[in-house]
């Protein structure tokens, strides 16, 4: 990506994310509220993400899970996931509160998903170029991988698939994007989340 690209992508996350934040405050409340109520704990979950340039992050997402630990991925069917939460993850109402986080800086609407820490240091090379780009709550490899969960619950070892098989694909569907960027592709990518397509 030039530099003015990057500014025109920055320009297009304030403007939207700022548009959008207080239409979407009394829904993230709800659902924060809902979340409370169904898992015992906060509503709002925080955790340290990788975000550009390899800088640590908080990120912020409505609690979907009765307890954290465990595996590093998550699979359909997984314990944790409280019947609500599974259904606000499969609305992605659960990332809602990120528009936060792209108002801020640390995300962007459209990126790579940020990975916990571990994940970036496994880049190597050209790869480690993904990391010039900020996170997001939505891009081309979330979308591939839409039905991850699932994909991973079809696994002998879900975690091993993700490290060998999925994290790879991503890395590789992520550079794609950043070579070829184009504010119309940001456009698209966020109509095709909206849609579910």
């Amino acid at each position: 990506m030039t530099r003015y690209q990057e500014i025109l992508k920055r320009a297009f996350d304030v403007v939207v994310s700022g548009l959008a934040i207080l239409p979407a405050a009394p829904v993230i409340a709800a659902c924060a509220l809902a979340a409370r109520r169904d898992t015992g704990a906060s509503g709002i979950f925080s955790q340290q993400r990788v975000g550009r340039g390899g800088r640590l992050f908080t990120v912020y997402k409505i609690r979907t899970m009765r307890a954290v630990g465990g595996p590093t991925v998550t699979t359909a069917g997984d314990a944790r996931i409280t019947p609500l939460g599974a259904k606000m993850r499969r609305w992605k109402l659960d990332e809602l509160p990120q528009l936060w986080n792209v108002l801020k800086g640390d995300m962007s609407l459209v990126g790579p998903r940020p990975d916990v820490p571990g994940f970036a240091d496994r880049l190597t090379g050209e790869e480690r170029d993904m990391l010039r780009l900020r996170p997001g709550i939505t891009g081309p490899a979330t979308l591939k991988y839409r039905d991850e969960e699932t994909l991973l619950a079809g696994q002998a070892d879900p975690e091993r698939y993700n490290a060998e098989a999925v994290w790879p694909d991503k890395v590789a569907i992520n550079l794609a994007y950043m070579n070829d960027w184009s504010l119309g592709r940001d456009i698209a990518l966020i109509w095709r989340t909206v849609a579910g397509s």
